[in-house]
This record gives C-alpha cells, sequence and structure tokens, in this order.
C-alpha cells in the first residue's frame, strides 16, 4: 500500500494540510494556528482528480482540419469535440501560429488574458508567466485595474491621490485601532467574512470573525447598509437599503450634517478643496432639490427619521465609514466611494484613529490586519513593447468593436483588432457579464490558446488547451502582501495526466519559437525558485527582519515571520494631517478633492466633477421595474473562491443548481417555495436557480452568487444558476468603465 504522507500547503483561501497516497490526495484538514478556518479547501481532492481535468494536449476540430481563417469554424467554439496530440506537435502548432498572428499583424494583435488567481504561489503565478512569455515575444494588448475594484481605481487617485490598491494595503485603521477607537462603524455593503475567506496570495489568519466579537464586547455600534442581513455577522443593525442607491442615502446623511451646522470647516478648510462647489448641489441650489432626508428615503427606502438618527450619531461619536467593493461594480459606482470621502470629510475623522473612510474591509481576508509589508517574490514580467491596453472589463467590447474610440478616465482611446488571444489562470466566462454576448465575441479572434487545469466554459470556447498543472502539482513558494506566514508549497502528488505547469508550456514555446534563453535566463522552475528566495532573503534583511534559508523553508514546510503585530497599525495619511503643506497629497490641489477639477474638465454627464446622485438605468425605481420588478445582487460565493472547485461542487447531490435567496413576501406572490426550481430571466438571458426563501434579504431584491459554470442549454438558458447571463455588460461610468454586475433587473418565475 503506498504510503500516506500530510503536509501543509497554502492557497488564496489560507493554509491547509493536505493527506496523499501515492499519486492522489485523499483528504484535507485545517490548519492548527489559523483562529478561523475557511471550509473551502474540503472541494480540493475531488476536484484536483476529477474528470474535467485536461488530460492532453487538445486542438478543437474544426480549427485543426481548416485552420484559423475559417470564419464558420469560430461559431462552432464550445459546440464540437476536441482532438487530443502529443505535446511536441501541439506546442508546434501554437508557435506557428503565434508566429503566423505576430508577424503578419503584429503584436498589438494579441491579447494576453489572465486574471492572477489562479494559484496562491509566486513563481507559478498565471499572470505573471503568460505575461513574461508575450512580453518576450514582442508584446500584447493588456488590460489595466480589475472586475472587482475598477471604479475605485479610478476614482481613489483624482480625491486622494494615491492607487486605490495601495489605500487600501496602508492607510486605513487597522483592526487593532478600530476595537480600541471606534464607536460607531457604519459599513456601506458590510463588512462580509465569507468574502475574506480569501485574498490575494493567502490569509492563514482570518480575522474579521474574532474581531467583530470584540467589537461587540466592547460596545462599538455596527451598522449594516446593505440589502442583504449576512453582509455583516451577526450582532449589526441592518438597514435594508435599495440596491444602488447608497449615494442618495449619504447625500441624506451629509444634508442633516449641513443643515445642523454640524460640519467641520476646519477639516474641510484645512485638508480638502471643493467643498464650496458641492455645497449648491447638496442644498438643492444647483438644480432645485434639496437633498433632505425625506428626498433620500424616497430613494434608498430608509426612512428619514433613521436617516436623520444616524447622522447625530456619525458627528457625536468617533465614526468610520467603510464601503464594500461591491457598491462600484454598479452603473456610476464611482459615486458611492467619493460621496463617502465626502461625508466621511464633512465630519472632519479622515486621520484620527478608528475614524474617517475605509474601502474594502471584508472584501478580501488581509485588509485590517496590522502587518509589515515587505517585497513580494515576484517574476519579473519584462517590458511590454505594445502600448495599447484596455479596462479589463471592455473584454467583449474590443472584441467585437475594433477600430472604435472609448473614454477612459480622460483619455480618448481605440479598440485594437485582436486575431489571438492567449489565456493563461482565470475563467472570462466567469467574471464577464452578459454572457452570451461575451460568447458571440468570442467567436471574433482567429485563434484562442488556453493553459487550464480543467475543461471549464473557457477552455470548451478555445481552439488550442494545454493541461495545466494545479498549485498540488508543482513547488513553489507562498506569501502574500497581507499576512505574516511564508510557505514552501510542495508538490504533494505527480501531474495529473499530462499535465505540465505553465512555465514548462512557456519555455517550450519560447524554445520553438527562438527565445526561449530570453525566458527562461537559463534557470529551471527550481533555480528561479531560489533566486526569487534569495532576493526576498536580502530586502528582507533591509527590513531587519530575518528569513529563513530557502533549505530550513523546505524542511519546516512554513514559518509565521515576525511582522504581524499592533505597532503596525499606522494612522491613515498620518503624514498629511499631521502637515498637509509639508506633506501634501499627490493631487493637483495636494488635497483631499471633494470636487475635482481634472474630472469636472472631462466633461464627462456620467461622472461629474463632485459626488452626484445618478440614477442607474436599472434599479427598482427605473421604468423597467414595471416589466422585471426584482433587483439581483450577485455576491461572491461562499464555497470557493470564484469559480474555482466549481466541478466538485456541482456532483454533490443537491447543491446544483445555485441557491437563490429571495424574500417571502416575494416568493408567496410568485408561488415559490423553499427549495423548488425556479427560472429567473430578462431580456439578456435566463438560468435556473434554486429558491432559498430568507428574510435576511430586503423586499424586490434576490441575491444568486456568481461560480456555477455557464451551462447553457440547448435555448441559452443556464441550467446551473450563473448570474452573469443577466447582468448588464456596460462599464460603470467613462471615467473608471468597470463592471455593472449589480445593476440588473430581473423577474421569477416557478420552473415547472
Amino acid at each position: 500500500m503506498s504510503e500516506t504522507v500530510t503536509k501543509t500547503t497554502s492557497s488564496h483561501w489560507g493554509a491547509f494540510n493536505v493527506t496523499t497516497q501515492g499519486d492522489r490526495i485523499v483528504s484535507v484538514s485545517e490548519f492548527s494556528l489559523d483562529p478561523n478556518p475557511s471550509s473551502i479547501p474540503r472541494h480540493v481532492p475531488a476536484a484536483v482528480h476529477h474528470s474535467s481535468r485536461v488530460s492532453r494536449p487538445s486542438i478543437r476540430k474544426s480549427w485543426l482540419e481548416h485552420g484559423p481563417l475559417d470564419e464558420s469554424s469560430r461559431k462552432l467554439r464550445g459546440k464540437e469535440k476536441f482532438v487530443e496530440l502529443p505535446w511536441d506537435e501541439a506546442i508546434e502548432i501554437a508557435a506557428n501560429e503565434l508566429d503566423r498572428v505576430r508577424i503578419k499583424h503584429g503584436n498589438q494583435s494579441i491579447y494576453g488574458g489572465s486574471y492572477g488567481w489562479a494559484s496562491a504561489g509566486r513563481f507559478h503565478h498565471a499572470l505573471s508567466q503568460v505575461h513574461r512569455f508575450l512580453n518576450c515575444a514582442g508584446g500584447y494588448v493588456s488590460s489595466v485595474a480589475s472586475y472587482s475594484t475598477a471604479a475605485a481605481q479610478a476614482i481613489i487617485p483624482h480625491v486622494f491621490g494615491v492607487h486605490f490598491l495601495k489605500f487600501m494595503w496602508s492607510e486605513l485603521n487597522t483592526w487593532p485601532v478600530i476595537a480600541e477607537h471606534t464607536q460607531t462603524l457604519i459599513m456601506f455593503g458590510g463588512i462580509n467574512p465569507k468574502n475574506s475567506q480569501v485574498s490575494m496570495g493567502g490569509i492563514t489568519h482570518h480575522e474579521t470573525n474574532p474581531w467583530f466579537e470584540k467589537f461587540a464586547k466592547r460596545g462599538i455600534r455596527r451598522v449594516n447598509i446593505s440589502p442583504q442581513r449576512t453582509d455583516t455577522p451577526d450582532g449589526a443593525e441592518w438597514l435594508a437599503v435599495r440596491p444602488g442607491t447608497d449615494t442618495a442615502f449619504m447625500l441624506g446623511l451629509a444634508w442633516v450634517i449641513q443643515s445642523e451646522g454640524w460640519e467641520d470647516r476646519s477639516f474641510l478648510e484645512k485638508y480638502c478643496t471643493g467643498y464650496d462647489q458641492f455645497l449648491p448641489y447638496l442644498v438643492g441650489d444647483s438644480d432645485g432639490q434639496p437633498k433632505t432626508p425625506v428626498w433620500a428615503a424616497g430613494i434608498c427606502g430608509i426612512d428619514a427619521d433613521t436617516i436623520r438618527q444616524l447622522a447625530a450619531s456619525m458627528v457625536k461619536t468617533r465614526t468610520l465609514i467603510t464601503v464594500a467593493w461591491s457598491l462600484q461594480r454598479a452603473e456610476h459606482g464611482e459615486q458611492p466611494y467619493w460621496m463617502a470621502a465626502t461625508l466621511a470629510a464633512m465630519i472632519g475623522q479622515i486621520g484620527l484613529p478608528g475614524g474617517g473612510i475605509g474601502y474594502g474591509y471584508g472584501a478580501i481576508g488581509g485588509i485590517g490586519i496590522s502587518v509589515k509589508r515587505l517585497g513580494a517574490l515576484t517574476l519579473p514580467q519584462g517590458e511590454n513593447p505594445v502600448k495599447a491596453s484596455i479596462p479589463v472589463a471592455r473584454i467583449a467590447d474590443m472584441l467585437l468593436q475594433p477600430g472604435e474610440q472609448f473614454d477612459f478616465n480622460g483619455q480618448k482611446l481605440t479598440y485594437p483588432d485582436i486575431k489571438l488571444v492567449y489565456w493563461c489562470g482565470g475563467n472570462p466566462f466567469h467574471h464577464h457579464q452578459n454572457l452570451s454576448r461575451l460568447e458571440l465575441a468570442w467567436q471574433q479572434p482567429e485563434t484562442i490558446i488556453v493553459n487550464e487545469p480543467w475543461w471549464t466554459a473557457t477552455a470548451c470556447r478555445a481552439d488550442i488547451v494545454f493541461p495545466a498543472t494545479t498549485s498540488y502539482e508543482r513547488n513553489d513558494i507562498g506569501r502574500a502582501q497581507g499576512d505574516s506566514y511564508l510557505f514552501h508549497m510542495p508538490a504533494l502528488i505527480p501531474a495529473v495526466g499530462e499535465a505540465k505547469d505553465d512555465y514548462m508550456i512557456f519555455s517550450a514555446l519560447s524554445e520553438k519559437m527562438g527565445f526561449g534563453e530570453v525566458f527562461t535566463e537559463n534557470r529551471s522552475s527550481e533555480e528561479w525558485l531560489r533566486h526569487l528566495y534569495d532576493e526576498f532573503v536580502t530586502e528582507s534583511k533591509h527590513e531587519k527582519i530575518d528569513v529563513p534559508s530557502f533549505e530550513s523553508l523546505i524542511e519546516n514546510n512554513w514559518v509565521d515571520l515576525p511582522i504581524r503585530s499592533a505597532e503596525y497599525s499606522t494612522r491613515p495619511f498620518s503624514a498629511f494631517f499631521d502637515d498637509p503643506k509639508k506633506s501634501p497629497l499627490n493631487t493637483p490641489s495636494g488635497k483631499i478633492e471633494i470636487f475635482s477639477e481634472t474630472i469636472a474638465g472631462f466633461s464627462y454627464s456620467d461622472c461629474p466633477g463632485h459626488a452626484t446622485w445618478l440614477p442607474p438605468s436599472e434599479w427598482l425605481g427605473a421604468d423597467q421595474a414595471q416589466k422585471f420588478p426584482l433587483h439581483l445582487v450577485s455576491p461572491q460565493p461562499g464555497d470557493k473562491l470564484h469559480s474555482q472547485l466549481e466541478c466538485a461542487i456541482a456532483d454533490i447531490p443537491g447543491e446544483r443548481p445555485t441557491p437563490v435567496v429571495i424574500h417571502p413576501k416575494n416568493a408567496k406572490d410568485r408561488r415559490i417555495t423553499d427549495g423548488s426550481l425556479v427560472r429567473i430571466y430578462n431580456d439578456r438571458g435566463a438560468c435556473i436557480a434554486k429558491a432559498r426563501i430568507s428574510e435576511d434579504i430586503a423586499r424586490n431584491v434576490i441575491a444568486l452568487p456568481t461560480g456555477a459554470w455557464f451551462t447553457p442549454d440547448k435555448n441559452g438558458v443556464d441550467s446551473q444558476g450563473n448570474p452573469n447571463v443577466l447582468t448588464q455588460d456596460i462599464g460603470t461610468s467613462r471615467l473608471g468603465q468597470g463592471s455593472s454586475a449589480h445593476s440588473c433587473l430581473v423577474e421569477v418565475k416557478p420552473e415547472l
């Protein structure tokens, strides 16, 4: 009988122990030092050995027979079989096709797609691997921002003069500071421990729930402003706001503060610019509509007295306003982020311990943790000679509208004409909106190449598919910015089937294309690991942090570095608030910009010069709500990361189709019973889901988590409950061009 071995590995959802027998993972168990471990790893054994694994290099039948120029063949993507080939033959075909496209059309006709969540390992990071390879090949059209935070990444630099991700990692109150100083915690969109199970690169200490237990014991008032009660840990007050109306709610609060004379004028004058341009809008002088609590209540569904009382509490206590990522994943998603900053500035608490503004708590696990930031073991991607890029959520527009101009954050750009897509480490048929439109767009390129462990919807719609290993089939190093742990992630089992890691695949392609040494620098995977690790050790010494030798890390499996402590909690923007003249922000004014001359100069009707209530095209107050009277929100799943491990979950009896949460009144009106199958639909598409009736969701709102593999039947109806067959594929605004997934109206009926 094969030897049973147990080792620890890391993942985006944290550390866990893996037990193997021979070439199989047989079980997993919790990492004992995690105070609140995730349950996601329980699906790993079934997923790694699932029948949907890509076993050999595969090429779509008609593409292989007729070549990339047969337009009729492209319509068969996702509908026909693949032909398995030996590795050397498949590599040669792919290399020749890459060469054909870059020679005939130029590298600006190649789009390099990835999304960075494929592995928590630092070397086998799919995004870095594919981008390094394409840069060595002469470049590619890239994407900027993310589906999760594109609108935030556009607006925050204009308001605070700092990149949004740096803001979240370095300029937020940490959990210990909140516990000590905050008296009122106002959470727009909640702070969801379900989402904080995961973090980029991993999160070993899941701390959200334990900290909320401390908040409760200390008596911090916790107010959850969200369509779902479950968007915060138990015990918070719940204000069931209508989706997409948070900006109006905030304006109602701001009107009370201003009308009562509670605004902190000295703070606004010393640290901010533009309040006097914003004020006429707030009081109604510029548009004839004062933003009173009564006005706000008619939009957001929270009564006026509650708005008044909350405003009073905010100015009388140390108040931290937090905003979830979900709010900016909607039409005009920039506005609640801007308005929350304006509101926090009005009460003058930005820069005070436990007060002010915070973004992204609960969105991922690393936010709020007191940890010293170290260098991040990064494979160099090289320089991209192609300067063209698109906002990541505009992929379908790019493929469908080559040569058309579009606006983005003050720039007038043109969509490139893409002939070849290389996708590695991601599933756009999970992330993207309006999947029937994406499927049409996916038929436009001449060739699509994918590295993928499983036959996802994306792999099924490719032309060339290379079987990739999972992180359990290769050696790597685990290290994340918001975590103190460093892991050796050992190869736990041999590669499944004929799978190879991305580095091996790209090494073979680059060798065939004539730049093998440029890509590999004559290093094997193991030599790269040691090289990157040695750099990390050297950088850490400069920070006075001792890191064990590579051999010691391998022997011990993991180490908890001495970098997690309350002493690493700092006041947000401390230098600026101590002396704004000596340490100004990187904005045109050097201050927090309540009004932005820059944005106003763009003349975008969908993003004016200060925070503004702009009704989405789809919300419960729209005319379209007469036809589709339910607002769909599509939160992150609690049982996995994005669509990963879904193949294993879908095999569990009763788990699919995905449950949709619906209020008892809405269910009763439609004769829907708990556990019954329902059809969710609008003019864009339809999917089947399983009803879960609950009073923990606002009336006229339903919640269908993302992550089900796109599985349309012959009529185009998704059978697994994928909400992105329903969502809109439009930008948040011309400023951010982010995803507008949460601006979506639908109807639901029993599936007979």
